[in-house]
């Protein structure tokens, strides 16, 4: 398995959290740690770059949930960053896509015929 990595920068509108690795239940707690952190009082925008995240289970996906949750509760939102096939097929499947805006896929299903 691949180690979990996180760093934490400022962003444009918000913190900007870049994952690598891959994140399961195992981890999934130091995943949560880390973005519950960001989500302080004033923080109404929060950037999550996937790309670099070779795997997560729902546990991971879970936390996003949640951070998407309560970011919307303020009137703001989760972004998600270039989220691998694999990734952005599990969001997807899970009907993620609803809370959490998803920039930079690539798709998973083709386009429907006019």
């Amino acid at each position: 398995m691949s180690a979990f990595h996180a760093s934490v920068t400022a962003g444009k509108s918000g913190p900007l959290i870049v994952l690598t690795g891959e994140v399961d239940i195992t981890n999934a707690a130091e995943l949560s740690q880390l973005v519950t952190g960001q989500l302080t009082e004033g923080t109404l925008h929060l950037t999550i770059d996937v790309g670099g995240l070779e795997f997560a289970d729902t546990a991971g996906i879970r936390v996003f949930l949640l951070a998407a949750k309560k970011l919307r509760q303020r009137g703001g939102d989760l972004v998600l960053l270039r989220p691998q096939r694999a990734l952005a097929r599990m969001l997807e499947i899970l009907g993620a896509e609803e809370a959490i805006e998803i920039q930079g896929r690539t798709r998973t299903t083709p386009e429907p015929e006019p």
